[in-house]
C-alpha cells in the first residue's frame, strides 16, 4: 500500500493567473490551492458552446458545481471549511464566460459538508442559494448503471498542470477506469466503492485541474439526459499518464445528498 499524496483538484480564485504554493498532506491531497485541484481546466478540453450545461455553476473560491435544485449546488467537501451559515460563497451563473455581463450572481446562505468527511472519501458538499437560479438542475445518479463508458468534465480550472485558470468553460470527455487499475496507479489512497476513476492511462492529456474541483462527471442516461456520476475529487498532477482523475462517486451518496438537501430546504 502505498503512502500516497492526494492531489485535491482545488480551484484558485477565480481571475487569478497564479495558484498559491501547495500544500502537501500525507493522506490527504495536495491542495490546489487557494483550493485543491483537480484535471482539466479541463487540460485537453474544448469551449462549451453557451446553454450546452446550465447547470454548471463557478464558486467564488475557485471551485467548480451543478445545480442540484435551483436554490442549492452541489460541490465537493473539499471546496469548503464545513457546515453551517455561510454567506461568503458568490455562485456565477447562466454564462460560460466568467466575464460575461449576462451572468447570473448569487450569495450562499447555507453550507452542508458530508457527515463524517476528513479528507479520505465522502467528497462532496451542498450550498444553498440566497434565491433560487432559473435554470435547469443535473439529474444525479442513484444506482451504479451509469458508472461505466465515456463521461463528460467540464469547468473553469487549469488548463495546465500548475497554469492559469480559464475564463470559459471548457469541457472534455474520459473514459471510465476499473477500481482495479485505478488502485494500481494509486494503492491504498483510492477508496473503492466511494470513488470512481476516469483518464487515459497509456497517454494522459485530458483531464480536470486546479479549479475543477466540485465540478460534475456526468453522461447520457437511457433517455439521452445528462446525469451525473462524478464530482471532480483529486488525482496525481494533471493529465499525467498512468494516473486517472478520481471522482466521488455520486451513486454511492446519493440517498445521503437527498437527505441533506432537504434538510436546507430549497
Amino acid at each position: 500500500m502505498r503512502n500516497f499524496l492526494k492531489v485535491l483538484r482545488r480551484c484558485t480564485a477565480v481571475g487569478a493567473v497564479a495558484l498559491a504554493a501547495f500544500s502537501l498532506q500525507p493522506g490527504t491531497a495536495q491542495a490546489h490551492d487557494p483550493e485543491p485541484r483537480p484535471g482539466p481546466g479541463v487540460i485537453g478540453g474544448t469551449p462549451a458552446a453557451q446553454g450546452e450545461f446550465p447547470w454548471m455553476v463557478r464558486l467564488s473560491m475557485g471551485c467548480g458545481g451543478a445545480l442540484y435544485t435551483q436554490q442549492i449546488v452541489l460541490t465537493a467537501a473539499h471546496c469548503v471549511s464545513g457546515s453551517g451559515p455561510n454567506t461568503s460563497i458568490t455562485v456565477t451563473a447562466g454564462v460560460v464566460d466568467l466575464q460575461s455581463s449576462q451572468a447570473v450572481k448569487v450569495k450562499s446562505t447555507h453550507v452542508l459538508q458530508a457527515p463524517g468527511y476528513n479528507g479520505v472519501g465522502k467528497d462532496w458538499a451542498l450550498i444553498k442559494l440566497a434565491r433560487p437560479i432559473n435554470l435547469p438542475t443535473l439529474k444525479t445518479a442513484d444506482t451504479t448503471a451509469y458508472n461505466q463508458g465515456t463521461f463528460t468534465v467540464a469547468g473553469w480550472g487549469a488548463t495546465s498542470e500548475g497554469g492559469p485558470q480559464s475564463r470559459v468553460l471548457l469541457k472534455a470527455e474520459v473514459p471510465y477506469v476499473d477500481d482495479a487499475t485505478c488502485e494500481g496507479a494509486y494503492g491504498g489512497s483510492l477508496t473503492p466503492g466511494e470513488e470512481i476513476c476516469a483518464g487515459f492511462m497509456d497517454t494522459g492529456g485530458v483531464d480536470t485541474c486546479q479549479g475543477d474541483s466540485g465540478g460534475p462527471m456526468f453522461r447520457k442516461d437511457d433517455a439521452g439526459a445528462w446525469i451525473q456520476v462524478g464530482i471532480v475529487s483529486w488525482g496525481q498532477g494533471c493529465a499525467r499518464p498512468g494516473y486517472p482523475g478520481v471522482y466521488t462517486e455520486v451513486s454511492t451518496f446519493a440517498s445521503a445528498i437527498r437527505s441533506a438537501a432537504a434538510s436546507l430546504g430549497g
